[in-house]
């Protein structure tokens, strides 16, 4: 089932994407944007994509939770348990066989790709495999999540609902962490939502990467604990407890990781080459007070523009966030809005949050000259004005047709040749 759904699923998600590329590109003589903004990781890869987003939340997990709640209520787990693997060694199993499962499932999403690129479409094959990364690794921490609230739980329905109120949790983290900042931005940077838009803006960063797989270990671990049902409340308690405080231990020493690497076509998480060697050498730490509200659309800008590249370039950059509320009841205070630099003795404030001014602001303060401008080094983009010509009939047609028939062919009774 989950296999029959993501064929129109995904074909849904690539026709429009590749209509609304068309249309960016000047398609039916309408005016065609900038050739500079027009990319396929943008327009096509992250669209497609997305629509696995939509299935590692709603429909993969179910699939995951079968695989261990059929076991323990069919009874089939005691005896399992007493086979000679091991119950880590069977649980990795479950994990391996479900991640080759999700691999599978891309084909409709590659065969999107492979249509793309008959259409004489531009890929980059850098930013497809971080986009895939990205799907992988939130694949496998959800497939650990459901197998971990399988082994919780008594039944299948309930495990569901768990691994469905995680889901919720980490979106109303994502929202609490836009309206009031402070420890849940923190936290909302390494949740599932928020840790898959950094991949699918081309970055690779060796954090989420790690803390991803810190925290399927620990499901995992958890599931170890509570899936035997020989074990007593009081033993679950007793090992639970460490593997919580572990798991937040390593959590939180991974999150201090800043290798990353950018492998955007156009460069979107990097600066210009001649100022990432610019501020490479300034070796004072940099510290930056935002007076914005976590709602401002200016300090959005801020975190997705300037300050992910400067984290990213500088060696260490410190930035507290001093705005308070800036909603309907709120009172800002006299300095909102002000963005203040520092770097050693030196304070420079501005209210800008373009690229070019805060670069020069932090010139200024480390006394060097901006560098001069490459302009070779420009992105210059991929505008295609096609039409998803023969998407609809692979995609809601060939896909389920194909999936259904070899559904049957396997399912079909054999009969016994005889001698």
């Amino acid at each position: 089932m989950l296999l029959v759904l993501l064929g129109p699923l995904v074909g849904h998600a690539f026709i429009t994407a590749v209509e609304s590329y068309a249309e960016v590109s000047g398609a039916g003589g309408a005016p065609a944007a900038l050739a500079q903004g027009v990319s396929p990781l943008d327009g096509i890869v992250v669209p497609t994509f997305g629509a696995y987003a939509i299935a590692v939340t709603l429909l993969f997990p179910f699939v995951a939770i079968r695989l261990v709640s059929s076991e323990k209520q069919s009874g089939a787990l005691k005896l399992l348990l007493q086979a000679r693997p091991s119950l880590g060694t069977m649980l990795l199993v479950k994990l391996i066989v479900l991640v080759a499962a999700w691999l599978l499932a891309w084909l409709p999403g590659l065969a999107a790709l492979a249509l793309w690129r008959a259409y004489g479409g531009h890929l980059a094959a850098p930013e497809i495999a971080t986009v895939l990364t990205g799907h992988l690794l939130r694949a496998t921490l959800t497939c650990a999540i459901a197998v971990a609230a399988a082994a919780l739980t008594d039944n299948a329905a309930t495990a569901a609902v768990v691994t469905l109120a995680v889901t919720l949790g980490t979106w109303a983290l994502d929202f609490v962490a836009q309206v009031h900042g402070g420890l849940a931005l923190a936290l909302d940077a390494y949740t599932p939502e928020s840790a898959l838009r950094t991949f699918e803006s081309g970055e690779l960063r060796l954090s989420l990467v790690v803390v991803t797989v810190v925290l399927t270990a620990g499901a995992l671990l958890l599931a170890w604990v509570w899936l035997p049902p020989s074990r007593t409340r009081r033993q679950h308690i007793f090992w639970t407890l460490p593997i919580i405080v572990g798991t937040g231990v390593f959590v939180f020493g991974a999150a201090q990781l800043r290798q990353s690497w950018d492998f955007s076509e156009d460069r979107r998480n990097s600066f210009a080459p001649a100022d990432e060697r610019a501020l490479s050498t300034i070796r004072q730490p940099l510290h930056i007070s935002v007076f914005l509200a976590p709602e401002d659309p200016r300090l959005a800008d801020l975190q997705r523009g300037v300050f992910k590249k400067l984290r990213r370039t500088m060696r260490y950059v410190g930035i507290s966030y001093q705005g308070a509320g800036s909603g309907l009841f709120a009172r800002p205070g006299e300095h909102y809005g002000e963005v203040w630099y520092a770097l050693g003795a030196q304070r420079a404030m501005n209210r800008s949050t373009t690229e070019p001014i805060v670069l020069e602001t932090i010139y200024g303060l480390a006394g060097i000259p901006p560098p001069a401008n490459d302009p070779a080094s420009a992105y210059s983009g991929h505008p295609l004005a096609v039409s998803p010509r023969g998407a609809a009939l692979i995609f809601y047609l060939g896909w389920p047709a194909l999936v259904i028939a070899l559904w049957w062919l396997t399912r079909r009774p054999r009969t016994a040749k005889t001698s």
